[in-house]
């Protein structure tokens, strides 16, 4: 005669093996990007704050609409409507460009931006969940190095996809 233990054992048993699921369980993929624009304080128009999207898995670039001033205390959050793919095209490599030595620096500012009217540029990487983000000055006078051939790319690109 089975005992009531052993049936509660096995009741037990089945419910927890049968009760997880492991596909809800699994951690969500990550949704790695790059931002990427400028940004300057006294200025007006639709030129004054560019800052774009680059969806590296999706393969994809979108412009922000909400055209908000970055803040240094937290990364960016903007409203984006996804761009042509002859657009995606003049930018993807764009996220292998960034300086290794960029992604060991603290989050925040490097020189002074918009100090002096010279606006900075916004950088943002998203990777395995992780969001690290930059305001760059845009006086090169004012950063290091390292970051001048990055920095003359993102000009390029920028101006390219106005």
């Amino acid at each position: 005669m089975i005992s009531a233990k052993t049936i509660l054992a096995s009741v037990l048993a089945t419910s927890l093996l049968t009760g997880c699921d492991r596909e809800k369980d699994a951690p969500a993929p990550s949704q790695d990007y790059l931002v990427f624009g400028w940004y300057h304080g006294f200025c007006r128009g639709e030129s004054c704050i560019e800052i774009f999207k680059i969806d590296k898995a999706a393969r994809q670039l979108y412009e922000d609409r909400k055209d908000g001033y970055p803040s240094s205390e937290a990364p960016y959050d903007g409203r984006y409507e996804l761009l042509p793919a002859t657009q995606y095209a003049q930018v993807r490599q764009l996220p292998q460009q960034v300086p290794a030595q960029l992604l060991t620096q603290p989050v925040g500012i490097i020189g002074q931006h918009d100090f002096t009217d010279g606006g900075g540029y916004y950088v943002e990487i998203n990777e395995n969940g992780q969001r690290k983000f930059w305001l760059i000055d845009r006086q090169k006078e004012n950063i290091p190095t390292y970051l001048y051939p990055f920095v003359d790319e993102l000009a390029a690109k920028i101006n390219a996809l106005q």
